[in-house]
């Protein structure tokens, strides 16, 4: 059992950065893929980026890539997804999420959810 908890969450405006955080708990949190998730209202979830245990592999989204960041930290247990240059369109409510297997772009590939945190960037 993973249990997952999101923050970092916020309003910025349109090229700025936040930084969103997942702190996981549980005996084996740091031996599953970790991803993240969002979902914007009226759309559905959509798949962010990933990041392998052990950290050895990273994968993104066309649509970050090049300016969100995901990375790890199998001490402390988190996973923080490093926003840059922001655009409204990426305003949604980011799931953080826990999978045993690599490489899934789809939800039905993880296990565990966080309750998410919602990103709002203004134009």
């Amino acid at each position: 059992q993973v249990q997952l908890v999101e923050s970092g969450g916020g309003l910025v405006q349109t090229g700025g950065s936040l930084r969103l955080s997942c702190a996981a708990s549980g005996r084996t949190a740091s031996r599953y893929t970790m991803g993240w998730f969002r979902q914007a209202p009226g759309k559905e979830r959509e798949f962010v980026a990933a990041i392998r245990w052990s950290a050895r592999s990273t994968y993104y989204a066309d649509s970050v890539k090049g300016r969100f960041t995901i990375s790890r930290d199998d001490v402390k247990n988190t996973v923080d997804l490093q926003m840059n240059s922001l655009k409204p369109e990426d305003t949604a409510v980011y799931y953080c999420a826990a999978g045993s297997t690599w490489l899934h772009t789809s939800g039905s590939g993880y296990t565990y959810w966080g309750q998410g945190t919602q990103v709002t960037v203004s134009s």
